[in-house]
């Protein structure tokens, strides 16, 4: 128990829980449950379950990076296993608030910031792990972000999940086509990416979504060696020296300095 939950009363919890509005993880907060309604169960933690055995137990003298943090579960969850700095960073004011309350309340030492991936330059530092938990599918330029990742924040290892949806099977493709290949598209198995122009499950923020084959591709393409699969959605990946052309480099630089 933290030293503010010894300070604060289950039902000083549970009001604040309610003050800071609707939450997305569901978090047990000194018996205080954020989210128990959630649409998808006990979320995140009933994923968390699923690939946490991916990741080191022992974080010590590691730093990680949590991008698109929400509320904080999987920031919370790399301090409970050690890690020595942990960054979490988002764009939106009331799940960063939300995650600082979840983070006093747990007695975690996190650094948050309002930081959209597209800046990420801006921290000046690469991080030993770097989780990358459902915001792909939340951006308008997914590919650049990837890329944005390998060039300034990723050292070692990155942790990437994203909605996925079409095909689960992955695809070896070949390295080139014919102009007038056509069957090969239209394999369902094709690495594909699906356009939202107005909503997906009532949100705006919903652009494009995946298959497996695409999601694999796209990590590949942005410098990430895949090295397991041990959830649904999530990729366990390491940092790799980029082998994509020197005017894509070149490009890529120009864009982000």
């Amino acid at each position: 128990m933290s030293a503010l939950e010894e300070m604060m009363t289950t039902e000083d919890i549970r009001r604040r829980v309610e003050e800071l509005g609707q939450w997305f993880h569901n978090l047990d907060l000194g018996g205080v449950k954020t989210a128990p309604d959630h649409f998808l169960g006990d979320y995140p933690a009933i994923k968390w379950q699923r690939f946490s055995t991916a990741i080191p137990d022992d974080l010590r003298g590691k730093s990680v990076l949590d991008i698109g943090c929400n509320a904080g579960f999987y920031s919370i969850q790399m301090k409970q296993r050690g890690a020595e700095r942990v960054v979490a960073i988002d764009t939106d004011e009331k799940y960063l608030a939300q995650a600082r309350f979840a983070a006093k309340v747990s007695g975690a030492d996190i650094e948050f910031r309002n930081l959209s991936v597209y800046r990420v330059g801006e921290l000046n530092e690469r991080f030993d792990l770097v989780l990358f938990m459902g915001v792909l599918y939340h951006l308008r330029h997914p590919l650049l972000a990837l890329e944005l990742l390998h060039e300034h924040v990723v050292r070692d290892l990155l942790v990437a999940q994203s909605l996925l949806r079409g095909s689960k099977e992955s695809l070896d493709v070949p390295p080139d086509f014919h102009f007038w290949e056509n069957e090969v598209f239209e394999d369902g198995n094709f690495p594909r990416m699906y356009f939202v122009e107005k909503r997906f499950a009532n949100d705006p923020t919903n652009w494009w979504i995946p298959n497996r084959a695409c999601f694999e591709a796209m990590l590949r393409s942005a410098g990430f060696e895949i090295l397991g699969h041990p959830e649904d959605e999530v990729f366990i990946c390491r940092w790799t020296e980029l082998t994509a052309p020197v005017n894509y480099t070149k490009e890529l630089r120009e864009i982000t300095q």
